[in-house]
Formats: C-alpha cells, structure tokens, sequence
C-alpha cells in the first residue's frame, strides 16, 4: 500500500471498557483481508514505562521480543494477530516528555520556549507516524488510554486531531463508551454517551464510529438516535455486548461489518474477503469442549488476576487445543502452609507456580512446589516459580535447610539462586533488568527438547536473579537436571525432574508467546499431563 491509514481509538464515561479488545478485533479483521496491521498503546501516565510500577497499579507488565517493558494491552495486540510488538508500540508520556527535555537540553529547539502545544503534541505525532513511515504498515491502530476529559490525556487528544486534519481521509476516529442498563427502571440509557461524543467535540474531534459497550441488546431506535445526536451514520453506530470469553469480539465486530465501514471510511480499496475461518475454528473448539481441567495458579497478586493475565490467557489457549475448559484456580501463596496446602491444592490436575519480586509469599510457593513434587502433580514454575523450585529442592532433598535467593536473604549459606554478574552495579531500577528475547539451548532427550521439538528456542526474559550454576552437580546427582542453557553465557533457563510426570521450571515467561492461533508448547503439553494424556 502506497500510503499508510491511522486509527485512532478513544473512550469515554468509563475505563477497562475494552478499547485494547476493540483495536485487536479491528485489526484481526483487517489483517484477514490481507492488510499489514500493526495496534500502539498511548498511556497517559508519566512513568518511562510499567517496569517499576506494582502489579495492583497496573496489571501485567508485558515484555516485548526487544525488551520493553509494556502495558498489558499489547499482550491482547499480539495474542489477536500472532505478530510481535516492539518498544514502539507503547508509548507513554513520561517517554514524550523525556525525550522533548533531552532535546532542549542539546539545544535542538534553538532557544525557543518549549511548549506542550507544538513540542509535546508534535513528538506524540512523530511516535504514531514512526509505526507507518519506518516500520511500514498498510494500517496503524493507535489506543489512546484513560477517557476523553482526562487531564493527562488532553495532549494524545490534540496530537490526534492535528494528525486528523494533516491526514484527511487516510485517518479516523473509533470512540467508545458505556449505555448502562438502570435495572430499577429496565431502560438503557444513552446520555452518558452523548456527553462523553460532546466533550470530544469540544476537544475538536467527531468520531466517524461509536462502540457501544452493553450488557443488553441495542434496539435500532436507539442506534438511530445516538447516531442522531452524535453526528455518525446509522451503520457506524455498533455494539460491543458482554461476551464469555474476549476472542468472540472479532467475531461479532464482524456480523456488524465494522472492517467494512472502516474500511469505506479510510478509502481501502481491498479485494479480499474477510477469512476467519481458522479463528472461529478455535472460538468453535472452545464452545464445544465440555470437559474440565483444573489448573491451580499460585502467586501472590491473585486479587487481581490482571497482573497475570498472560498466563490465564495461556492456559486457556492450551486447554481448547486440547479440547478442556481451562477452570483456573487462583491461590494465595501467603494463605498457603504445611498443614493446609493439601486442602488448598485438592483435586487439581497441574500447578502453576507464578513470576513475582521480593519475599512476600515465597515461603507459600516454597510448600506449594514441595506438596506437587511429592504427589507427582505435573508441574510449571516461571521465573520466580522456577527460583523456587530450585530452592525448595535444596531445602528438601539435598537437605540444605537454610538454601534461599540472595533476593530473600543475602546472608544465605547456600545462595542457590543469586544476582546476575551484570547485574551487581545496578542502582536504577527502571528497565535495568535482563530483558527480552535469549536464545536457549535444549539438550536432546530431555522433556524440554521433547515439548519443543527442536534443540534451539528463543524465549522472552524479566529478571535480575539466576540459578547458581557453581551448585549444579549436586542437583544433577539428586534428580534436578538442568535441560536448557543460554548458548552464550551459560545461563540456567529450564530445569527438569525426569522421574517425575510432568515437572519443567523455566527462568524466562513463556506465557508471552502464546497466540490464540499460535498456543505456546509448554503449555500445551502441561496442560496435556494435567489431563493424563
């Protein structure tokens, strides 16, 4: 395509309505017809990015192939299209404002009086176009987070209106908002949604579609009357109505021919029909499963489950191919102790110990992997969950009681699991951690080589600690094999107990490259061992 067409995403009344599910359902849609589509995230808060932030702040912190630490909406972006994403695909405004004030540091803006209008708004432009002009996508999605009125949003907003207007008609606005459903009266109300359409007018912007997001069918008199009295055609008016599991949302974007009107909007003249086929293949796969397997996860922010959100969406992945349905227990790994973990871990067919920072709960996931190991329940640690096992093993089998990370106890007698050589200078904690994809060798004839079916993989990294090679003899000689290595370094990345089921501790996420069309290997055989086969 000659010349690249941007979409720019907007919400309103409420947040976590879903802009992220919409982006990728439009964007799989328009990748189905054969486009080159890429989706970017645009957070309005001032961190560089969600690196340091608290999973309770923000969820998942989703890590890119190149080491960017992202927000979690970019896990959705490539789990919908099967590509991956890059440290351009979220953007945020501490990273605007960072790089503006470096350059009037240099001086590059020869003395003039730094603004937000054109300095910021011109560096969020220069960051949306970079998807088009250097990375060369046939359509570029842009997600602008939090609600139109926001403070923090107020420069996206202007940025994308200016962009509206250099562009003309190869950009457009998709808005979504919220028509709640008052139960005292039984009406759906379409007020909120005219404010929301009306402030963003104010802000200069008029949306070309409405999303609406309900719990309850749309009549066409009420389409018609918010397209009346939002300015957009009748058949730009869509609803996004709650669904049991977030992947049906192309599909029902589809019936509504959302591609279809974006496309006649954006002036794409393409020929291909929209095919679907493998993807309602898998919606039909996970309808038709009727069988359960219970999956525990263990960590310590399982109040949120956002903050593992990869991994759920994992395991749901692998479970459909392997015709289940995923039933996910979360368990708190400081509710966990010797006597009550049998109860708690009751009746689950495989256990998910998962990544985390610092010594809250380590102790619950320590009993955790011990009560597994012992009852031969199939096994999957990551990160910290292999961290863990690694030392719950060394308390236990070798007999070394006092065996911990150097992250819990720097005195430790037997620091089994310690920090990186290059990562002992570190002061900063702001994307200072290993970071993105590493190459891992698999010895042949071990489960990992098994799973993979192949002896060099490439898998995602976020970590500071490592398993402490100098200790591996020992483990080796008492079972725990260490079955993948970083080819370069020698890096410890899969550890393996052969005698037992199924038992795989990897140091990097897997979770992160898993796609709805693409589940990740070592879950499906987990999830596999968890179902006997």
């Amino acid at each position: 395509m000659a010349e690249t067409r941007y979409v720019f995403v907007t919400g309103g009344v409420a947040s976590s309505l879903g802009k992220g599910i919409i982006s990728a359902s439009l964007a799989k849609l328009l990748q189905s017809r054969g486009y080159n589509v890429t989706i970017q995230k645009l957070d309005p808060y001032l961190n560089i990015d969600p690196g340091t932030l608290n999973p309770y702040e923000h969820g998942e912190c989703y890590v890119t192939e190149d080491g960017a630490e992202t927000d979690l909406d970019l896990g959705h972006y490539e789990r919908f299209l099967n590509i991956r994403t890059s440290q351009d695909n979220n953007v945020t405004t501490g990273r605007i404002y960072k790089s503006v004030i470096e350059k009037e540091r240099r001086g590059d803006y020869l003395g003039k009086t730094v603004q937000i209008i054109p300095h910021i708004t011109d560096e969020i432009k220069r960051r949306i176009m970079l998807m088009g002009t250097q990375h060369k996508y046939d359509v570029v999605i842009t997600e602008i987070g939090g609600t139109v009125g926001d403070i923090e949003s107020l420069p996206y907003i202007e940025a994308v209106r200016q962009l509206k207007w250099e562009l003309g008609r190869r950009a457009m606005f998709i808005h979504l908002t919220l028509v709640p459903y008052l139960s005292a009266s039984k009406e759906l109300k379409t007020k909120p949604t005219q404010h929301s359409v009306k402030a963003l007018l104010e802000e200069g912007i008029q949306p070309d579609i409405l999303v609406l997001r309900s719990e309850h069918e749309l009549s066409e008199n009420l389409r018609r009357k918010v397209a009346l009295f939002c300015n957009v055609d009748p058949d730009a008016v869509i609803q996004s109505i709650d669904v049991d599991t977030i992947y049906k949302v192309p599909l029902l974007m589809k019936e509504q021919n959302l591609d279809e009107i974006a496309m006649r909007k954006l002036q794409l003249t393409g020929e291909n029909e929209c095919d679907m086929s493998k993807w309602q293949s898998f919606i039909d796969k996970m309808d038709s499963a009727t069988e359960v397997v219970r999956i525990g996860l263990v960590g310590k922010y399982v109040e949120l489950p956002d903050a593992y959100k990869s991994i759920l969406e994992a395991v749901h992945h692998a479970a459909t191919y392997n015709n289940r349905k995923a039933k996910i227990e979360l368990i708190h790994s400081e509710s966990l102790t010797e006597e009550n973990v049998g109860k708690k871990l009751k009746g689950l067919q495989g256990v998910i110990v998962a990544p985390g920072f610092g010594n809250r709960g380590t102790e619950g996931k320590i009993i955790a992997i011990r009560y597994v190991r012992e009852n031969n329940i199939p096994f999957l640690g990551i990160c910290l969950g292999m961290q863990m096992a690694v030392v719950e093993f060394a308390r236990n089998v070798l007999g070394w009681k006092k065996a911990n990370s150097t992250e819990m106890d720097h005195a430790t007698q037997w620091p089994v699991i310690d920090i990186m050589e290059d990562q002992k200078n570190i002061t900063n904690k702001g994307g200072t951690m290993r970071l993105g994809a590493y190459d891992c060798k698999l010895r042949e004839g071990s489960k990992a080589y098994e799973i993979y079916g192949k002896a060099n993989v490439r898998e995602r990294h976020r970590h500071r600690y490592e398993y402490n090679s100098k200790f591996l003899k020992d483990y080796e000689a008492a079972g725990m094999v260490a079955t993948g290595t970083n080819p370069d370094t020698g890096l410890v990345e899969i550890m393996e107990i052969p005698t037992l089921k199924w038992y795989v501790c990897c140091q990097f996420h897997p979770e992160y490259s898993s796609t709805v069309l693409a589940p990740h290997p070592l879950f499906l055989s987990f999830v596999r061992a968890a179902i006997g086969e």
